[in-house]
């Protein structure tokens, strides 16, 4: 009796910190952004002066994106000998990210399951089809932080040394010790790995970095590895140019859009960008929070006040949440009509048999 309620006090903990942590970060998070923010000059933004025609067309800008993420999953699912109808592959993105609003990393669990009963394939292969997925993403995302840090670099530092969080940062990247922990690290590291590989824990680590490296590995097997940077390239694309189209929505990211000297507003986006992609991997629901706060650090590092920061990135949240609850309504729709005319084209077919 005392192994089942200490099974079933693992399992209630266990929910609790898959689905009742990101939802109190997204709170706390909400919170915090809310905190110095003067709502009646945020809702005088909100429903003065915003041009409502771009945030429906950075709407339409993340729909390619899905397909564009369905294209090349097809890729490599399809290097896997698994062929799903693309529809059913545009669905199952859909549906990841509806289902990512309310539950998240849940989306991804669901959208293999999916595919793989849908093929009746193994649910492992299909998982490890999106190694290389992810972790492609993880390279766009450090490439366009590094070239952010490039062409940014002097707004950024003059940003942070205003603010004494900000001057404690820029201290410490520059003192030598820094440098020398940073590298007493990485010797213990390797001491670690070299001595102690046969130790589960480390064993363990090593046998997952191992794995990682074969997915990303793959790439280089695989058939169409072009077509599959090209839409990598053409998926990161569509993220960056939703949200530079959102700045012509807004007077205030507008005015950054009309300086030469800022790129005609392609720097201050970038900023905003890679600060908002390296803020959804902080868990909430659909990035509320973490993304939001972000974005409005990265619009401040161009003079954008609390208030404007929170109604732009409210905005272009709320746009592309309202986009992914129809899409999700769509998917649901997709999957109870084809699994009717499979179910219905199984019963018709003993009878077709019989009549030949």
């Amino acid at each position: 009796m005392s192994k089942m309620k200490e099974n079933r006090l693992k399992t209630i903990l266990s929910y609790a910190l898959r689905w009742l942590l990101p939802l109190a970060f997204t709170v706390l998070l909400v919170c915090y952004m809310f905190r110095k923010v003067d709502f009646a000059e945020m809702w005088g933004i909100v429903t003065h002066g915003v041009d409502y025609w771009w945030i429906l067309a950075a709407m339409g800008l993340s729909v390619v994106s899905h397909v564009l993420r369905a294209l090349r999953w097809r890729i490599q699912l399809n290097s896997l000998g698994i062929y799903p109808p693309l529809m059913a592959l545009v669905c199952s993105i859909f549906g990841t990210y509806a289902l990512n609003l309310v539950f998240p990393r849940l989306g991804e669990v669901w959208r293999c399951t999916y595919i793989s009963r849908l093929e009746h394939k193994s649910f492992t292969e299909v998982v490890g089809s999106m190694v290389a997925d992810r972790l492609t993403d993880a390279v766009m995302v450090l490439s366009m932080t590094l070239l952010a840090f490039v062409v940014a670099a002097p707004a950024i530092r003059a940003f942070l040394v205003k603010y004494p969080v900000g001057e404690g940062i820029v201290a410490t990247l520059g003192s030598p010790w820094t440098w020398v922990v940073l590298l007493g690290a990485c010797a213990l590291v390797w001491a670690v790995v070299r001595f102690y590989r046969t130790y589960p824990p480390v064993e363990k680590a090593l046998g997952w970095i191992r794995e990682m490296w074969r997915g990303f590995a793959s790439l280089g097997r695989m058939r169409g590895k072009g077509r599959f940077a090209l839409y990598s390239v053409a998926i990161w694309g569509c993220y960056y140019t939703q949200l530079y189209v959102a700045f012509f929505a807004f007077p205030f990211t507008r005015q950054l859009c009309a300086e030469p000297s800022l790129a005609f507003g392609l720097v201050p986006c970038l900023v905003a960008f890679v600060l908002s992609s390296i803020g959804m991997a902080v868990p909430s629901n659909g990035g509320l929070g973490p993304w939001n706060i972000a974005v409005m650090f990265g619009l401040a590092v161009y003079g954008i006040d609390d208030a404007q920061g929170t109604a732009f990135s409210m905005l272009q949240w709320s746009g592309q949440t309202v986009m992914l609850i129809i899409l999700g309504v769509y998917t649901m729709a997709y999957i109870s009509l084809t699994g009717r005319r499979r179910t219905h084209g199984d019963k018709q077919d003993p009878s077709s048999i019989i009549k030949q």
